[in-house]
């Protein structure tokens, strides 16, 4: 229950005293500190700090310019990016909407009436102001403009949170797609190559050098790699597909582009790695959740300011008269003006409860903020490990490689001789394609392992963006004939 003493006096100078003071309730926000690692595990010992400028377009790194021109045009078209845009929009736009709370409201009402009482028929003219004003003294409106604030803020940082992992998302399905390219280029020479020993092994027969069975597992392995074929032509229109939907256009769009082929994109240079500290200042997800603590506990003052009393100044000034010429006289004209006090006496727990709600959603929210920057040290970490150990990866790959590809040669030379069996030129041919499709994939690997620590990073778009132009122009919003629902 609420008691309501309309133009009840308050005195002036406790009045003024709670006005000067600003007093709030609830609590005042602290980013709350982590005790974080002084070095990241997984790479060399640093104490140098990595910042976002020396993070930022770090896709450039990689060497290819048509990845360059996607990252843009994604970030231009990508729905996700639009949406985070809009709620921008909103999350502006509320905020200016509460404040609204802490300024005055004016409003104004005017009225003509032809009346008729008695027999007699008369007009009654009407016209006046009404204003309010909420003093706000114990701060729950400023907390909400608090709260307000940092969800904008937050809503910003899931912007650049999403162009972060819209142009990881590009990064990865492009290199995918050219790496799957490589293996689709390196299965069809082999099998080319596994045909001419099949037709080798059929002269061979022919000779009566050679046996059913050699032919026969010739044509049976050039097979078994064509049919690997297939599996990467599937694997790369897939990747090239969902790049036409990252940039907001069909899946179709990049195939034609995609199809003149590129080399793997490789990073030219390392990425500064900074210390774990780095992770709550260059996350944009990590910030989000920050400035999502910081909303929660503004609402926990907001809730609490309601348990106190409130004081509104209301006045009003009316003018009524049969015609409209004595509107303006004195005798005309009557007006009203004193503070209300609201004080919540009884309401069966509801407003304590409203508070409990706050402070448990505050906890949630700072569990999340807490989880999101252990998710980001994970990240680091992993992504540290991968590039790590997939670059002793391909080094040995490589050599693998080399040796296979000489045993190859070597082999076929000599079964063309009669000094080598048939089943040593199957082995070198199966363990040369195996050899060099596994690097390819290593190699891949590097560079998608290379996108994934950016990301953890948080290396992302460091220009501005512009969120002002909504997706949807309505037209003719004015007063209007309104149309019927067959129209």
């Amino acid at each position: 229950m609420v008691s309501r003493f309309a133009r009840l006096p308050v005195p002036a100078s406790l009045l003024a005293t709670l006005l000067l003071a600003g007093c709030a309730v609830g609590p005042d926000y602290a980013t709350p500190q982590f005790q974080l690692p002084g070095h990241w595990s997984n790479a060399p010992k640093s104490s140098q700090s990595a910042t976002a400028p020396e993070l930022a377009r770090w896709w450039e790194k990689l060497g290819d310019k048509t990845l360059n021109r996607l990252v843009d045009e994604a970030v231009a078209g990508n729905l996700d990016v639009a949406k985070a845009k809009a709620n921008i929009r909103a999350a502006r736009a509320t905020l200016v909407k509460t404040g609204g709370t802490l300024e005055p409201t004016l409003s104004t009402s005017d009225s003509a009436q032809r009346l008729r009482s008695k027999g007699n028929v008369d007009n009654m003219f009407q016209a006046g102001f009404d204003a309010s004003w909420e003093l706000d003294l114990f701060g729950g409106n400023r907390r909400g403009v608090e709260a307000a604030t940092h969800s904008a803020e937050a809503a910003e940082d899931d912007l650049y949170s999403t162009l972060l992992t819209l142009i990881g998302d590009v990064a990865t399905n492009y290199i995918e797609a050219r790496g799957y390219q490589a293996r689709i280029a390196l299965a069809s020479r082999t099998a080319a190559s596994q045909r001419q020993t099949a037709a080798l092994t059929k002269a061979k027969l022919d000779a009566g050098t050679a046996s059913a069975v050699d032919v026969a597992k010739a044509d049976a392995i050039a097979a078994s790699t064509e049919a690997n074929i297939p599996a990467y032509r599937l694997a790369y229109s897939q990747a090239v597909h969902r790049l036409g939907i990252l940039l907001g256009r069909e899946p179709e769009a990049l195939i034609a582009e995609m199809n003149r082929g590129g080399a793997i994109p490789l990073p030219r240079r390392g990425l500064p790695i900074g210390i774990p500290a780095d992770v709550l200042a260059n996350r944009p997800d990590v910030r989000a959740a920050e400035r999502r603590l910081a909303q929660s506990t503004a609402l926990i003052g907001q809730a609490e300011a309601q348990r106190y009393p409130s004081i509104s100044l209301t006045g009003s000034i009316s003018s009524s008269a049969t015609r409209i010429g004595d509107m303006g006289k004195s005798t005309a004209i009557g007006w009203a003006f004193g503070p209300t006090l609201t004080v919540p006496i009884f309401n069966g727990g509801q407003l304590a409860a409203a508070v409990d709600v706050a402070a448990a959603n505050r906890d949630v929210s700072f569990i999340a903020f807490k989880a999101s920057v252990l998710g980001a040290l994970e990240d680091v970490e992993n992504a540290l490990v991968a590039v790590t150990q997939q670059r002793l990866q391909m080094a040995k790959l490589d050599e693998a490689a080399s040796r296979y590809r000489q045993a190859a040669e070597l082999s076929r030379t000599l079964y063309q001789t009669g000094a080598s069996s048939f089943l040593d030129v199957l082995d070198a041919e199966r363990s040369l394609y195996s050899a060099e499709d596994a690097l390819i994939v290593s190699r891949t690997n590097i560079a998608t392992d290379y996108v994934a620590l950016a990301k953890a990073l948080g290396a992302g778009w460091d220009k501005p963006v512009d969120v002002t132009k909504p997706e949807v122009v309505d037209q003719n919003t004015g007063p209007h004939l309104a149309l019927n629902k067959a129209q």
